[in-house]
């Protein structure tokens, strides 16, 4: 690898995040070759196909060989066995990143699995994504603007997270710095919790159809404005890598969901007490943190 070039990148999981940084990098002039290992063959053909990658293979040690860079792709839950599988195949000079939504159970799979090759695993989260998964939703413009959470570790090598932002910057992101215990508590409010409270307001809509009689809850769902589509849009994410996020957050997520319970509690308050000044309040200062939300977004 030369500077802020690779040679030769893998990509473990080719999906939506795996292909996009796949796509961004060859769409900036940043790597030459890139190989690809999944699980489902349909997946990887179409990457091939679709030239997100340049060619496939199941064997860790004929992808590693010469690799300069590898960015694990996978469900939080699987990164340990994958990063077991790895670890004999990795040569001194590659860099290892990966995208997971969690951090403090990647650094310790990481620590546990890795060995002397800790130095020279960055950390890293892309905030960014879609309600789609796979190759076929990946697009090089994913990133554009969209923050990138670096959480480096005291063993970490300088220049390999000097590389690891100079990538993600090359995919047009915004990266940044944090302790992995602070990443987790973050996304736990901002992320997790968001999808957590979409996920149960669909059940919910399915358990009331069933209170009122009605077998298919799509009989309520026909009559839904563009609210309820927005606020549910994102549950058609992968349950699989959303169940395994949870669980790996799930001290943190926990706190949050008991904080907004209170929220909650408080809102049924003033609703028992008829109290629309307080409601009005309430529903003041939340447009006015999403108006400014939305002018520091136009802004970047």
């Amino acid at each position: 690898m030369t500077s802020f070039h690779i040679s030769k990148l893998v990509i473990i999981g080719v999906g939506l995040i795996g292909g996009s940084f796949a796509l961004a990098l060859r769409q900036a002039g940043l790597v030459k070759n890139i190989v690809g290992i999944g699980r489902s063959p349909q997946n990887m053909q179409y990457a091939l196909d679709r030239g997100i990658i340049d060619e496939q293979t199941s064997d860790f040690s004929a992808a590693l060989a010469d690799a300069d860079f590898v960015l694990l792709a996978v469900p939080v839950k699987q990164t340990g066995r994958v990063m077991q599988q790895m670890k004999p195949c990795l040569e001194g000079h590659t860099i290892i990143s990966d995208v997971g939504s969690t951090k403090q159970n990647v650094v310790q799979a990481a620590r546990e699995n890795l060995g002397e090759h800790i130095e020279r695993f960055i950390p890293a989260h892309p905030v960014a994504g879609t309600e789609f998964n796979g190759a076929q939703a990946a697009f090089p413009e994913l990133f554009q603007s969209k923050p990138v959470i670096l959480t480096p570790l005291p063993e970490n090598d300088q220049q390999a997270v000097d590389a690891v932002t100079a990538f993600w910057q090359g995919c047009g992101a915004r990266v940044s710095s944090m302790q992995p215990e602070q990443h987790d508590q973050l996304l736990a409010a901002i992320s997790h919790l968001p999808h957590m409270l979409a996920f149960s307001l669909m059940q919910h809509i399915h358990t009331l159809s069933q209170t009122l009689g009605e077998e298919n809850p799509l009989a309520l769902l026909r009559f839904a404005g563009t609210s309820l589509n927005d606020m549910t849009r994102i549950t058609a994410s992968s349950p699989e890598m959303w169940r395994d996020i949870c669980l790996e957050n799930r001290a943190a997520l926990l706190t949050q969901i008991e904080a907004y319970q209170q929220e909650l509690s408080a809102l049924r308050q003033m609703l028992i007490n008829h109290d629309g000044e307080s409601l009005q309040k309430l529903f003041s200062a939340a447009r006015a943190t999403r108006q400014a939300w939305t002018a520091l977004r136009d802004k970047s």
